[in-house]
């Protein structure tokens, strides 16, 4: 419980210093702008459980492309024992090539002690098409060939080889409080695939903060005896954007 409350206070912490580094970015006109969210829930009764779940997410663009960074944060306690506990960082870039064409490099990497697999890292590149973009949809597509370096929980077995990798990034706005959003990745091997899709609603409270509830499932294909293949989360997050 003493972890679960320190990633809470240092996750209620980013706001107001991410704030802070807004006001520096508009006075040297960076063009950076993100997103940071925050949940936690928490259920008493039979079982006593408590989730916390912290993102942040950064993005600059320009008339050549776009790049984003970014890090994930998850931690559950059941019972007082250590239930879940995974962190991500990523990144991208990509070179427009047109209204609709780019060419993407990204890279990911996350480590979680409880899933299939202790920690996985991918390098990739490809090819990108944008085939919705207006005011209110955009559909987007990503393909291209990487590497991948990943180790099975709990036994010294490393996967590391070729992997191809898939995405896809959808968003509609209702009205201008009220969106959906969907995102899917897929990395595919010969070991194994992972496979990632997020979707939800999203719904604005002011200029900066909304409501977010969602579902991530998560899939490897490959796992050992005793470990799920499929992780489902459900959050209700407060998003902030700066």
């Amino acid at each position: 419980m003493r972890k679960l409350v320190l990633a809470a206070a240092i996750g209620a912490a980013m706001v107001p210093t991410i704030t802070l580094a807004d006001e520096t970015t508009d006075a040297d006109d960076a063009g950076w702008t993100g997103t940071v969210e925050f949940g936690l829930a928490a259920s008493r009764g039979n079982t006593d459980s408590e989730t916390l779940r912290s993102r942040l997410g950064l993005a600059t663009a320009n008339e050549r492309g776009k790049h984003e960074v970014g890090l994930a944060f998850l931690y559950g306690e059941q019972d007082g024992v250590e239930s879940a506990y995974r962190y991500e960082a990523f990144g991208k870039s990509n070179l427009r090539l047109g209204d609709h064409h780019q060419l993407f490099g990204s890279a990911r990497t996350e480590r979680d002690h409880v899933a299939a697999y202790e920690y996985q890292s991918t390098l990739a590149f490809g090819y990108g098409n944008q085939v919705i973009q207006t005011d209110t949809t955009h559909l987007g597509f990503e393909i291209g060939p990487g590497y991948k370096w990943s180790k099975r929980q709990d036994v010294r077995i490393h996967e590391n080889g070729a992997v191809v990798r898939g995405n896809m990034d959808f968003g509609h706005e209702f009205n201008e409080s009220t969106s959906i959003y969907d995102t899917f990745l897929v990395e595919a091997g010969e070991d194994n695939t992972f496979a990632r899709n997020d979707i939800g609603v999203r719904v604005k409270m002011t200029e900066s903060m909304a409501l977010k509830a969602g579902v991530e499932m998560r899939h490897n294909t490959d796992a050992l005896p005793g470990r799920h293949k499929t992780d489902t989360l459900t959050t209700v997050n407060v998003t902030y954007d700066f």
